[in-house]
């Protein structure tokens, strides 16, 4: 939306929550200003934030690295095309999370806007003068969120079936169900659903590469925890940039639990399979680690209390009352918006 702010008649002010003031912003503010743009940081009260100056995007050449949030890029993507020249961006460094952004390039091509990418994903050009053109659409099921509802069948001998599913989608967290193939789950993918049986045994072992699916890290260690042998999630280090650090936080919080589990700086090793045992859970404010320790609770001796569950907002609200719908013993007010 930094970018977006850029376009509008008069300034924009963002004011960040204490998890998004602590990530990087810097890059993207760079490349807006090589754009035309005026976005510096400014504090407001006790909060960081950003002003952006609008009066809408020059256009012309600029660089990101890749390996911070493509979601600058996707920012980007989003406003350049309306600027006054065309836009050439250049990506410094193999750009991480690829798929977020040919996600993105979808989008904008359904509403009428081009956008050329170069095969390696290090070369953008974005035209000037497009225009946004009206589009019907279904939204897509998300499976960054339903990949916890599916490891949770997976380890809890259970059969799911999630509908509004579509497996031709361009999203890159649809991989979750070849990790789950892997693991030795029996699963039926459906034209709009997918459906998942957990026969109780334990898992096989997996080495999961996290550069394009970061967001499936922690659900992905949380199934390692019941596979029998070692399993490795590596080339993660820019999950120590989201909400929490989550490599640090899924770690300390499964290790509290009985897991054993090593980490580095950009990779963590489970050792299974593990004896998990009751613990209280403090999710750090982050939303994905919340679930995937309750999907770690399922098959943990004893009761498992995670503090300020509320964080599931973000991405899933009703993620509790689901669990619920399903079977699960689950104490606590009900989550929504």
């Amino acid at each position: 939306m930094i970018p977006v702010a850029a376009l509008a008649s008069k300034p924009t002010v963002f004011v960040f929550g204490s998890g998004l003031a602590k990530r990087p912003i810097e890059p993207l503010l760079f490349g807006l200003r090589e754009l035309g743009a005026e976005a510096v940081p400014q504090e407001v009260g006790d909060k960081q934030g950003i002003l952006v100056k609008g009066g809408g995007l020059k256009g012309g050449e600029t660089s990101l690295p890749g390996d911070v949030s493509s979601q600058f890029v996707s920012g980007l993507m989003f406003a350049c095309p309306l600027a006054r020249v065309d836009t050439d961006l250049t990506i410094t460094s193999p750009l991480e999370s690829r798929l977020y952004v040919k996600m993105t390039q979808s989008v904008l091509a359904e509403h009428g806007v081009k956008v050329d990418i170069s095969e390696d994903y290090r070369h953008i050009h974005i035209s000037s003068g497009q225009k946004y053109m009206p589009y019907d659409g279904k939204v897509p099921g998300d499976f960054s969120s339903a990949a916890f509802l599916l490891a949770a069948a997976a380890i809890a001998k259970s059969e799911v079936r999630v509908k509004n599913l579509d497996y031709r989608t361009v999203q890159g967290d649809k991989v979750i169900l070849g990790i789950l193939k892997k693991m030795g789950v029996d699963g039926t993918v459906c034209l709009d659903s997918v459906q998942i049986t957990g026969d109780g045994d334990l898992l096989e072992p997996v080495n999961v590469d996290a550069r394009e699916i970061p967001d499936l890290v922690p659900v992905c260690v949380a199934l390692a925890c019941f596979a029998n042998g070692v399993s490795k999630i590596h080339d993660a280090r820019r999950l120590r940039l989201k909400e929490s650090d989550r490599l640090s936080s899924i770690y300390l919080e499964l290790r509290k639990m009985g897991a054993d589990i090593a980490m580095d700086e950009d990779s963590l090793v489970v050792n299974g399979p593990s004896r998990l045992f009751s613990a209280v859970i403090d999710p750090r404010n982050d939303h994905r680690i919340a679930m995937a320790c309750a999907v770690a609770a399922l098959r943990a001796e004893g009761e498992t209390v995670i503090q300020r569950a509320e964080c599931v907002r973000k991405s899933y609200p009703q993620f509790f009352n689901d669990l619920r719908a399903l079977g699960v013993d689950v104490v606590g007010w009900k989550f929504d918006r």
